[in-house]
């Protein structure tokens, strides 16, 4: 991550009355919510108002922000986070490669009078939901239904891949935010050489999203048929996901099974990596479609295929999770706590 862009304790004042804005920006959608602010970290956060946009049917994010908040009947908003991807900068506003518009918060709250608003990574967000986050398991996949508290991974593919680790500490957990997606891509068998080869055909430096997400799938299917002589027909990721779960095509069977070892892989080498031993979370858009297809995949087989170390892999939780109002909630429960410390340090009540 860059210099850390986000405000100092002077920008965030007095905690307000008022609920938050919370949004979840990610490639394909915008979520908002309007969130209760209750600081404590033991209790839910209550989601008063939600909503779900579609990128492509707007033209900044100053706009659907500005839809939702007129949506509102009145309501007053002073405050509040953007969850979202990207690489930030110090003027507060990110760089990312999968928004079809840039995103400054500074220029949201100017246009709509809000006090503060801050941005945060959206993996970042989602881990910062721990408390909520075993409520939205849709499947698990492997290990025991629960672990001790421990680093606990979240992470997964959506428009680009994401991934944050929550570390239990004294008083208040903290999250680590990482750039996972940008590490480059490890193949772990013949087909996966074969395809990484002609994936560096076109770039020099293959990092894990160009292969695991909705656009990576696009890529994987590619060049799986360039090494066949075929042609690929798919303009969009679901194209894929749908054949290969008919099996009207195996060519995109193959490819989607293809992603699903590659994801193991990658799952397993951040679970060593960042020494995770409370449970790894599977969000993002793309696995809920393949609820079914994932299980009776590679994942877990590719997951747990870290030679000695497979005993200590099989002991964690590997579940996956509805994304869906984790990014809203965490990005709130990230504001709050950040909202709090910066009254500590003034030695505010």
């Amino acid at each position: 991550m860059a210099a850390n862009p986000y405000p100092t304790a002077a920008v965030l004042r007095s905690a307000s009355p008022l609920p938050l804005l919370a949004a979840d920006v990610g490639g394909t959608h915008v979520r908002v919510g309007l969130v209760h602010a209750d600081t404590d970290p033991a209790r839910p956060l209550s989601i008063l108002s939600y909503r779900k946009f579609a990128c492509a049917d707007h033209a900044s994010l100053d706009d659907i922000i500005e839809t939702y908040v007129a949506g509102l009947d009145g309501q007053r908003i002073e405050e509040g986070a953007i969850a979202c991807a990207g690489y930030p900068l110090a003027d507060g506003s990110i760089i990312t490669v999968n928004l079809p518009w840039p995103v400054s918060p500074r220029a949201i709250r100017e246009r709509l009078g809000f006090r503060a608003l801050q941005l945060v990574n959206d993996f970042e967000a989602v881990a910062h939901a721990a408390a909520e986050i075993d409520a939205s398991e849709v499947l698990h996949l492997s290990g025991p239904a629960s672990a001790p508290s421990g680093p606990t991974l979240v992470a997964g593919p959506g428009t680009g891949f994401g991934a944050a680790v929550w570390i239990p500490a004294p008083g208040r957990p903290v999250v680590l935010a990482t750039e996972a997606g940008h590490a480059a891509l490890m193949p772990g068998n013949e087909l996966e050489l074969a395809l990484l080869a002609e994936l560096l055909r076109e770039h020099d430096h293959v990092p894990v999203e160009h292969a695991l997400s909705g656009p990576g799938l696009l890529r994987l299917h590619a060049a799986l048929c360039r090494l066949h002589g075929r042609p690929s027909d798919y303009r969009e990721p679901g194209g894929i996901t749908a054949a290969a779960l008919s099996g009207d095509d195996p060519d995109a069977r193959a490819t989607l099974d293809a992603f699903c070892g590659l994801l193991g892989s990658t799952i397993g080498n951040l679970a060593l990596l960042y020494g995770i031993r409370g449970g790894i979370y599977l969000a993002g858009g793309i696995l809920p479609q393949i609820r079914d297809f994932l299980p009776r995949s590679s994942f877990v087989e590719r997951y747990l295929g870290k030679g000695a170390m497979r005993p200590a892999l099989e002991r964690i939780p590997v579940k996956l999770v509805e994304h869906g109002r984790l990014g809203v909630i965490g990005a709130a429960r990230w504001y709050l706590g950040r909202r709090q410390g910066s009254q500590a340090m003034r030695g505010e009540s």
